[in-house]
């Protein structure tokens, strides 16, 4: 059963996507752990982080290494809710590389968001992406 959402929680839930691509402009792994709830989930490409913590973690070394210099883009694609304090959100978006200003074919990702809402706040309770296109698949 699916429940509607009040126009507000849709903009607070949608809006989660633009705080991500902020914190990572900044390379902030504190203000992007921080909209996850205590024992959040995030997947990404062969990465898994169970914990606000874990999360903070993983950032924090993703930032010096591999994800050095990224920007990230998404935009909401669908958006359902699963009682008045949970829904998912889909997004469409991927990683940009130094000197990119559009998502190259293999770094375009497709998410699922899961929101929660905690005194009054909406968290992510699970973030898990894929790659938008299959291996060897045309890339555009």
């Amino acid at each position: 059963m699916t429940s509607t959402g009040t126009d507000a929680d849709k903009a607070a839930i949608a809006s989660l996507t633009q705080r991500v691509t902020a914190a990572w402009a900044y390379h902030d792994g504190d203000a992007f752990a921080d909209l996850f709830t205590e024992d959040g989930t995030m997947i990404l490409a062969g990465q898994f982080a169970k914990g606000r913590e874990a999360i903070r973690v993983f950032l924090k070394d993703a930032y010096a290494g591999e994800y050095r210099g990224t920007q990230v883009t998404g935009k909401p694609v669908d958006l359902r809710f699963l009682s008045p304090d949970a829904a998912i959100l889909l997004t469409s978006g991927g990683v940009l590389y130094p000197g990119e200003s559009e998502v190259a074919g293999r770094n375009a990702i497709r998410a699922t968001w899961t929101a929660v809402k905690e005194a009054g706040e909406w968290k992510l309770a699970a973030y898990q992406n894929t790659p938008r296109d299959k291996a060897g698949a045309a890339q555009g």
